[in-house]
């Protein structure tokens, strides 16, 4: 087992262990345990071949004994024994969220509840709402949680996917029976949750393509072995997470391979649009060419599909069918925003609050991937959960920032905080401390539950704050957990006009807040973006590539988002806000 595998195991252990109410001090060794391991820079398994695992802080002989026992047999007879005790449907109803290990202990301990279907059923008999520690606000999001975990079953973020989806292109793509690859589906439109993975080859021999794509690592179940399509149900681990899901391989003859790749990248939408353009022609558009009566058009490439009906090629994110025909037969289509146009970004954090590396780590990071400059958001002082920074914490920040900034060349680092908005929508700092900064991003972290009308308020009020900058992922939504909190997007984004306020396109997988139809009314409105990744280590700096991919979906051009401008610009954008900032103060 690698480092991943080996955390996943222990966090799970962990898990299991909470459900059965074992002790909460065993239990956080384990948890704590499997973050360390995911951190570790070298791999776990050196240190049990060197006998070293003692050395690494956190790791007594018990669990040196356990990792030793995953590295060297990928087993763990007691984590097998834990799941052999844990109803499976107990770990399912940890998916909804604010429902912990200590709740669906209490509901199977009291109620016998063990599945989700019994969950549901004792929410309507009134059932969770008696017992104690529950209530009837906590029943009633325990059955909007059940609904949620319904209306995304079987999908998986873009991140996760995109992880399995690589690793089946890559067993591939080398094999000299391939002539071209490509992945295909709502991966290639970067949507933000995907339900299955698309492959799409062509060859002369399809035989070695398919099998060795159904007898690749982490297949589950074949579910089809056939000469054109094969399908398997595959399982990898992704950041600690274990995710399984369908993957089609289809393979065709080159000559179809554009026409394939049109197909089954869609939108079914957007493919019926191009249907009815072709039959304007006279001609019919399917899978496997552009025929007509009289003759059939043969393609290269999806360009030349697109030329053949006199459109401009349209980029996969656009295909949904929310007018990108209209604006190619009008020559408005956008010239979107490519990844190696950001010159830096905003939003991240450090050990200074919840992240897991330091300032310098995370700058020399982002200097590796190409930025030309990095903005710092650690948490501010009210949110203690995560660290938040005290103001004398502030201070020593910022001097450490000077120090970097002086020895670091060709590379600039700006100051900046996520600031919480509290619940009246004041700031969390003083006039005094917000001015230490270069930008300040003003986020909501609490009290979710605010009816709309006042959440919307919340957070214009602090929009009017002459020291924000840009406001952080506007919904609160995590992806595939939890919906946002309720609130005006469309009022928000009219004040942004007002205010000039930059709103985020949130990068982070998890989040990818705001989100792409916003962003198309963010365009509209003229309202600046600006795309941060919310990084909480070193890698999570490439995070910001999902934001450009939401960007993209938006219809965003370059100009449009604040972090294409160079050093330069960003430094004198920020200076004069600033001025303004401490004219008014």
């Amino acid at each position: 087992m690698d480092n991943q595998q080996v955390s996943a195991a222990l966090a799970e252990v962990g898990t299991l262990m909470e459900l059965l109410g074992e002790n909460p001090f065993k239990v956080n060794a384990y948890v704590n345990a499997s973050r360390t391991i995911s951190q570790l820079t070298d791999e776990i398994s050196s240190h049990v071949n060197k006998g070293t695992l003692g050395e690494i802080a956190g790791i007594g002989a018990t669990l040196q004994e356990k990792i030793t026992s995953l590295v060297k047999t990928g087993k763990l007879e007691f984590l097998e024994e834990l799941r052999a005790k844990v109803p499976p449907g107990l770990v399912k109803m940890l998916a909804i969220q604010g429902l912990g290990p200590k709740k669906v202990k209490a509901l199977y301990d009291l109620l016998q509840i063990d599945s989700l279907e019994k969950l549901k059923i004792a929410c309507n008999e009134n059932k969770v709402a008696d017992l104690k520690g529950f209530g009837a606000k906590t029943q009633q999001k325990i059955l909007e949680g059940i609904e949620f975990l319904g209306s995304v079953a079987g999908r998986v973020r873009l991140d996760e996917a995109s992880s399995v989806a690589n690793t089946l292109l890559n067993l591939l793509k080398d094999m000299k029976e391939v002539i071209r690859i490509e992945l295909c589906g709502s991966l290639r439109r970067r949507k933000e949750t995907v339900k299955d993975i698309d492959v799409l080859v062509s060859s002369k021999n399809p035989a070695p393509i398919m099998e060795k794509f159904v007898t690749a690592s982490g297949v589950i179940q074949v579910l089809g072995h056939g000469e054109t399509k094969s399908s398997i149900f595959v399982e990898a681990l992704v950041n600690g997470s274990r995710i399984k899901m369908q993957a089609d391989l289809r393979v065709v003859k080159d000559e179809e391979f554009p026409f394939a790749l049109a197909y089954f990248t869609g939108s079914k939408e957007h493919n019926v649009a191009m249907r009815s353009r072709a039959i304007e022609y006279g001609l019919k558009l399917n899978e496997y060419g552009l025929t007509g009566e009289k003759k059939n058009i043969a393609c290269k490439t999806e360009e030349d599909i697109y030329k053949a009906l006199d459109l401009p090629y349209i980029a996969p994110e656009l295909r949904e069918d929310t007018g990108e025909i209209n604006a190619a037969l009008k020559g408005t289509l956008p010239t979107l925003v490519e990844s190696k146009q950001i010159q830096g970004v905003f939003h991240n954090h450090t050990t200074y609050s919840d992240g897991a590396n330091t300032l310098e780590e995370m700058a020399n990071k982002a200097k590796s991937l190409g930025l030309k400059y990095l903005g710092f958001g650690d948490h501010s002082q009210s949110l203690t959960v995560a660290n938040g920074l005290s103001p004398e914490r502030v201070k020593k920040q910022i001097a450490e920032i000077d120090e970097l900034n002086s020895k670091m060349k060709g590379f600039r680092i700006f100051k900046g905080i996520e600031c919480d908005i509290l619940a009246d929508g004041s700031l969390d700092y003083d006039d005094e401390v917000l001015a230490l900064f270069d930008y300040v991003v003003g986020s909501v972290h609490t009290h979710f539950q605010m009816p709309r009308e006042e959440m919307t308020q919340r957070i214009i009020k602090a929009m009017n704050h002459p020291a924000i900058t840009m406001l952080g992922h506007l919904t609160g939504r995590l992806v595939l957990r939890r919906d946002g909190y309720a609130v005006n997007q469309e009022a928000v984004l009219q004040e942004a006009v007002k205010t000039k306020t930059l709103i985020e396109i949130n990068a982070h997988p998890m989040r990818l807040d705001l989100d792409w139809i916003h962003c198309k009314r963010a365009k509209e409105l003229g309202v600046k973006l600006v795309i941060n990744p919310d990084a909480h280590s070193t890698e999570d700096l490439e995070y910001y590539e999902y934001g450009v991919s939401v960007a993209r979906r938006g219809w965003l051009e370059k100009d449009e988002i604040f972090n294409t401008l160079t050093t330069n610009e960003v430094e004198a954008y920020l200076s004069d806000r600033r001025k303004a900032f401490t004219k008014k103060k």
